[in-house]
């Protein structure tokens, strides 16, 4: 691997990315690959990969091709796959602005949990279409050392588990997967939220996010949590027929969450390019071996 392959440097909330633009999908990216250039003291850092590629270019996003031009490949960390980054979208978004591909206004970006709708706001922020959630029935149990809490289990196109917690440093060290049962709830593994009240309809939180270990921010895990917080609440915006709005305050930031009564969730925060540059490809060859 002689060539030097383009990259940009990015983040929503502190949930930081590297960027990675392959429009014909010809850029081969290991796990191996994708870990290192993820390690934060040998590589560049960062929680995931947004690789960039044209949905009409890769096999997974082909026949989504017409309802959107461009396919977030998504990566977590370790190099695993994953369905969907909401923060990643939002970023993912920004670099298209930021490479001339789109303008200000709606678009829309294919996933593996789905198409979602997108708007980049002249404010700079971006708000994303989420889909709906699925709150699925059966107990759920999260524990950190000796303490244990029910959990809500929230699906966003990825598993969550939202537990409330009455202070968030009980979540003690997220790098490892907190402990869930029963065993076998989560066979692809699960992302764990804790959750804290700092007022009406004010929520902030931790997450652990599977193949990453503890994030800033996590942006399928703040809609998780605003819709589990909403439900404890006794807020259901299908039966009321008016949307919840709630203000998720990650260690990274802040995200704004409305679910409608339609049930769709729109997120709203900040997406930032903070760099780009050339990986080396020497570099990454030795880094393989």
């Amino acid at each position: 691997m002689s060539t030097r392959i383009a990259f940009l440097k990015g983040h929503g909330t502190e949930n930081d990315f590297v960027i990675v633009p392959d429009p014909d999908n010809a850029i081969e990216l290991s796990p191996a690959a994708v870990a290192a250039l993820c390690d934060r003291r040998a590589g560049i850092g960062g929680d995931g990969v947004l690789h960039v590629v044209r949905s009409a270019a890769h096999p997974e996003a082909r026949e989504l091709a017409g309802e959107a031009e461009w396919f977030m490949d998504y990566r977590n960390s370790d190099g695993s796959i994953a369905e969907m980054c909401g923060n990643g979208v939002r970023v993912f978004a920004r670099y298209l602005q930021h490479a001339g591909h789109v303008a200000e206004g709606d678009l829309t970006i294919a996933t593996r949990g789905g198409v979602k709708s997108v708007h980049i706001a002249k404010d700079g922020d971006v708000t994303v279409g989420m889909g709906g959630a699925r709150l699925s029935e059966g107990e759920v149990t999260v524990r950190v050392g000796e303490h244990s809490w029910p959990a809500r289990n929230v699906n966003m196109g990825n598993p969550h588990a939202v537990a409330f917690v009455a202070d968030l440093a009980q979540a003690g060290d997220l790098s490892s997967p907190p402990q869930v049962s029963p065993e076998g709830a989560y066979p692809d593994g699960v992302n764990v939220e804790f959750v804290v009240d700092r007022g009406p309809r004010h929520v902030a939180m931790r997450v652990h996010e599977r193949g990453s270990g503890e994030t800033r921010s996590c942006g399928t895990g703040a809609c998780a949590v605003a819709v589990a917080t909403a439900r404890r609440d006794g807020a259901d915006p299908a039966v009321t027929g008016t949307p919840a709005t709630y203000t998720v305050d990650v260690p990274g930031g802040r995200l704004v969450i409305t679910e409608r009564p339609d049930g769709q969730i729109e997120m709203t925060g900040p997406a930032v390019i903070v760099a780009e540059g050339a990986i080396d490809g020497e570099w990454l060859e030795n880094a393989l071996r």
